[in-house]
């Protein structure tokens, strides 16, 4: 049976391994790497990244292509991500632009590490969508975990600091925190995210802090760039891919790593709590060269 990762990743696929397929078994050209570069770039794998296949490929045979090719996209991946249950009490500040879908995302690691045995507490600090708290309160029911929130305030700071308080009276091992969409390019929202965290580590220091940034496959690149501002902001642990199955951009995984350093951990492949992969670099890469786990 394929994955959930395989069949989100099909768009992607048609792009990437359609354009290795036809170098696959011929020898290779000057005009077909121009070709092949073309079509990576396009399917986002980012500049950085596709230089380093083109070199390889001058290389190669035709006999030990495409196997050369997959050991060499996995080398320029981060690693698997094995979530374990936190040994100190973690807060998870789930960060990003409107319409990443963070909300749903908080829900889904709020699922996940219940499952881990963890006691979970949900802070909705989006303020200013009030369908965000709604959503999070349903979401928060049906995972079966402790929820903060306050209707009467717009200020996400005193959320975050009362869902904080009433975590750690809760004895809570994870707080995961879902802030606002913002656009990058807010400069008063981006601001209003770092006093956040400045509340955190200078009143909480006791909690290990960890922020994950939400990101649209589809936006490609633009990611990489929301990535990089946010980034002046917030220090970014990791990220979390959504959206994936929409997109020809699946590549997107690359240039964050290698530009960034910013490792993928999980990947959105659907809307149930259950819908959230872990990020696996051997079946990311077969999912985009096609090589199925069945094969």
């Amino acid at each position: 049976m394929l994955s959930k990762l395989f069949k989100a990743l099909s768009k992607s696929r048609t792009a990437i391994a359609n354009a290795f397929s036809q170098i696959t078994g011929k020898n290779i050209t000057p005009e077909s790497l121009d070709n092949l570069e073309e079509q990576l770039l396009s399917a986002d794998l980012g500049y950085v990244t596709v230089e380093s296949i083109i070199n390889m490929l001058k290389n190669l045979s035709k006999s030990d292509f495409i196997e050369n090719v997959k050991k060499h996209l996995i080398s320029l991946l981060p690693p698997e991500f094995s979530p374990k249950p936190f040994q100190r009490p973690t807060i998870l500040m789930i960060v990003g632009v409107n319409g990443t879908g963070k909300t749903t995302t908080s829900a889904k690691l709020a699922y996940l590490y219940k499952k881990l045995g963890q006691k979970v507490t949900l802070v909705a600090a989006d303020t200013y969508r009030a369908a965000a708290v709604d959503q999070l309160k349903v979401w928060g029911n049906r995972v079966g975990c402790h929820l903060v929130c306050n209707d009467k305030t717009s200020e996400p700071t005193s959320v975050l600091f009362d869902g904080i308080v009433s975590a750690k009276s809760n004895k809570s091992d994870v707080i995961i925190v879902d802030t606002a969409g913002r656009l990058h390019t807010y400069s008063n929202l981006m601001g209003e995210l770092a006093k956040m965290y400045r509340v955190v580590e200078n009143r909480f220091p006791e909690y290990n802090l960890k922020s994950l940034i939400t990101m649209d496959a589809s936006l490609g690149q633009n990611s990489v760039i929301q990535a990089k501002e946010f980034g002046k902001h917030v220090k970014l642990d990791s990220a979390i891919l959504t959206k994936l199955d929409g997109t020809a951009r699946g590549g997107i995984v690359f240039p964050l790593f290698q530009e960034l350093k910013i490792p993928v951990e999980f990947i959105g492949v659907g809307e149930e709590l259950d819908d959230l992969n872990l990020f696996n670099p051997e079946e990311y890469v077969d999912g985009l060269l096609g090589i199925s786990q069945d094969d």
